[in-house]
């Protein structure tokens, strides 16, 4: 639900727009790597994962947990102050078309549930990063941050008439606008993928094609390797916000690129990039990007048939005393806002499921083309103790959070998969080995 997320419910709160996640391995381009001496990856792990990086960790998915109570709070000030009427009052009164109107109030609405989330997000975004050492920001970097963040929600929401259209369905379709709301979901979560890498992307960081010569050269015959047409990878400047590794894929077709934030490049060394940039390529020739843009469709339509059953219910319980009768009256907006935000949160599990299988897959890609175990594993090892990562979360927070398996799981898988050695066909990729592979 990571792009259904963005899109539909995060937006819809003002806050910074969410970067990839930290995704696996990826390796070399050359032969098959001779296997190295059996280190006890796992007794390393867990001494790396130290008390403060277990503080870090516990704080994070508290918050998260946290975080879809906060919104609907956020929403009961809106609604039992009576400041969304009057919003949608003062709406009215400038601007007597629905357009404009919408816009209107969409703007007052966003500074107002812009100020009451912000402490919270200042608390998770800014300040924990500061306190475990994750960040250089500058408070006034975040802010601005921030600020972009709002500007491209009132575009995307607003200018372009994405909300208005939707008031209109919720008012010409009372009893089957969800239903309406997930059909278009395909479209936009398809527009919101490419335009990602050109638009949202580019607001908050610098990017630019990869400078390394070398590294580039070994990347591109890596994807020669893979048989994908020689695409974009780019470094960005993630550092200005971050000292966390991340690399990912984005975007398709033009705006399809591979990214390797220049923390990563600057704490790992070219074995362990050439390994993650083999996990992204996995993404792109198991058509990751494609099935999650299905996925996210698919559960849109239980996403919003369960929004309408819980609004509709306390639109006919609250909504007098919250100033409005009807959903598709403008001030039903933060109730709407929250109650999808919150499913959206109870639905996540299942895409989080489907997320895991993929990153799975990914990383078997990766071992696969590479076949450096050791690069594998010790890339997962960077990626976990340099961003404070739980290498054994309990089931449940697994479950319900974790979008890649679990950091013990993934070295455990790194340096036990190896077909190739054992005389086995591999799982995805079929292509060549180099010669002395």
């Amino acid at each position: 639900m990571r792009v259904l997320a963005l899109i539909l419910a995060i937006t819809l709160f003002p806050v910074a727009i969410a970067h990839a996640q930290p995704a696996g391995g990826a390796l070399d381009s050359g032969a098959a790597v001779a296997p190295v001496p059996p280190r006890d990856y796992v007794a390393q792990i867990r001494n790396d994962f130290t008390p403060e990086s277990r503080a870090y960790s516990s704080t994070r998915t508290a918050l998260a947990f946290v975080e879809p109570l906060y919104t609907i709070i956020v929403a009961l000030v809106l609604l039992s102050s009576g400041l969304s009427a009057r919003m949608r009052d003062l709406a009215g009164d400038l601007a007597k078309r629905r357009y404009p109107r919408m816009l209107v109030y969409f703007v007052l609405y966003s500074v107002a549930a812009g100020v009451l989330m912000l402490p919270f997000l200042w608390a998770g975004d800014f300040a924990l990063e500061h306190r475990f050492g994750l960040s250089n920001q500058s408070l006034g970097g975040w802010f601005g941050d921030q600020a972009k963040a709002f500007v491209l929600q009132i575009v995307f929401l607003g200018v372009l008439p994405i909300l208005a259209l939707a008031y209109r369905r919720l008012e010409s379709s009372p009893r089957r606008w969800w239903l309406w709301f997930a059909g278009w979901s395909f479209p936009l979560i398809t527009a919101t993928v490419l335009i990602q890498p050109l638009v949202i992307e580019p607001a908050f960081n610098k990017f630019t094609p990869l400078r390394d010569a070398h590294l580039r050269d070994r990347i591109l015959a890596l994807a020669a390797r893979a048989d994908i047409p020689a695409g974009r990878v780019d470094e960005v400047d993630r550092s200005a916000q971050t000292n966390k590794y991340n690399a990912y894929v984005s975007g398709f077709g033009a705006s399809q690129h591979i990214v390797l934030w220049d923390t990563t490049l600057r704490g790992m060394d070219e074995r362990e990039i050439l390994f993650v940039t083999g996990h992204e390529i996995g993404h792109y020739k198991l058509g990751h990007i494609w099935k999650g843009i299905v996925i996210d469709s698919v559960l849109s339509v239980g996403v919003f048939l369960l929004t309408w059953l819980i609004a509709r219910a306390l639109a006919q319980r609250f909504g007098p005393s919250w100033g409005f009768t009807q959903l598709h009256d403008l001030a039903s907006l933060p109730m709407l806002a929250a109650v999808l935000n919150t499913v959206v949160f109870i639905v996540t599990p299942a895409y989080n499921a489907f997320s895991r299988e993929a990153e799975h897959e990914a990383d078997v890609y990766a071992l696969e083309i590479t076949r450096d175990n050791d690069a594998g594993a010790r890339s997962y090892i960077k990626l976990g103790a340099q961003n404070r990562s739980d290498p054994e979360p309990s089931t449940f927070v697994k479950w319900v959070l974790f979008t890649h398996p679990p950091l013990i799981e993934r070295v455990r898988f790194a340096i036990e998969y190896h077909p190739w050695r054992e005389g086995r066909p591999n799982r995805f990729f079929k292509g060549a080995v180099s010669p002395g592979g």
